[in-house]
């Protein structure tokens, strides 16, 4: 699909990636804002002084400020105020989120009120008010739906080739995301059998909690790639590229598993390269569907091991 979201033909070869002429300062800018924003000071704060300091919101809503107060100031800066303005409404829906309580014991028993459901429907009620609230401010900056990959996209759009990691040939994303998203959550699922060893009794407990398992990973995989990815592909690759911002996007998602599941340094690498995979789909296919369908696959993995945790 082009980037007016047209569809072509299947076999044909990748586009070439746009080229975009952003000069050396808004591009450095742009880098050392989304890592000032990302979760690495707050991993530094955590190795140094052994806990995050609540401030640190407080400061990264200053850097956004000082962005905006830029782009506003500085003509070559310019195009950077749609990252800024997407930026600080996610750090503000993000605390804000933080301060209700998104507990509905009624949603829970929808999905049958199980220890799984108690956990997983308050979070991911708040991830989506977080994402409609992220969906309402990319409009609001006159930012179609198409523009911000709120569409499928064209499932059969080849991608661009990568070598060094085994992609030699632009293969369909209908094969390849079939592939990968499969594979990866089968790497993920044979790593967690392997340091867990549950018993089949356990995997039986699992059996009433699938739905929700499947619920809840299919409500994340949207919430995350519409709140993390999404906003920051849609604004920063007019800007710089679509080289850099795949990169952007893949460092600040992958840097926040960090203190997620998998967590520590480990984790934050393997999930940069999955944010960069999830990335290279959503920009080469221009749509959401097979950067979404990878991270639901993986999520439905992770989620069971969760949820086989809190059977114990």
């Amino acid at each position: 699909m082009n980037r007016r979201g047209q569809k072509g033909t299947a076999g044909r070869p990748p586009a070439p990636e746009p080229t975009i002429g952003a000069d050396g300062r808004r591009l450095v800018v742009s880098w050392i804002a989304v890592l000032l924003l990302s979760a690495i000071p707050a991993i530094v704060a955590a190795q140094v002084a052994g806990s995050v300091p609540g401030w640190l919101v407080v400061a990264q809503g200053g850097i956004v400020a000082l962005l905006v107060l830029a782009a506003i100031l500085v003509p070559r800066l310019r195009p950077l105020w749609r990252y800024g303005v997407s930026a600080g409404a996610l750090i503000a829906f993000s605390w804000a989120a933080t301060l209700v309580d998104w507990n509905v014991p009624a949603l829970q028993g929808l999905l049958g009120g199980s220890a799984f459901d108690a956990r997983m429907q308050a979070e991911q009620t708040g991830k989506l008010a977080v994402t409609f609230g992220m969906i309402a401010v990319l409009l609001a900056m006159r930012l179609r739906p198409r523009d911000f990959f709120l569409v499928p996209g064209d499932l059969t759009a080849p991608i661009r080739p990568v070598r060094l990691l085994g992609f030699p040939r632009p293969d369909t994303w209908r094969r390849f995301g079939l592939i990968w998203g499969f594979g990866i959550a089968g790497a993920l699922a044979v790593v967690g059998f392997a340091l867990v060893r549950p018993e089949p009794s356990q995997l039986e407990a699992l059996l009433p909690v699938a739905p929700a398992i499947v619920v809840y990973a299919a409500l994340n995989a949207f919430s995350e790639e519409m709140t993390y990815r999404a906003p920051m592909l849609a604004t920063l690759e007019p800007v710089v590229g679509g080289r850099h911002a795949l990169w952007q996007a893949a460092v600040f998602f992958g840097v926040a598993h960090y203190f997620g599941i998998p967590g520590g340094l480990v984790g934050a690498v393997l999930s940069i390269f999955m944010g960069w995979m999830l990335s290279k789909a959503m920009l080469e296919t221009r749509g959401l569907f097979w950067a979404w369908w990878i991270h639901f696959l993986s999520d439905v993995v992770i989620f069971s091991f969760i949820a086989l945790g809190l059977t114990r």
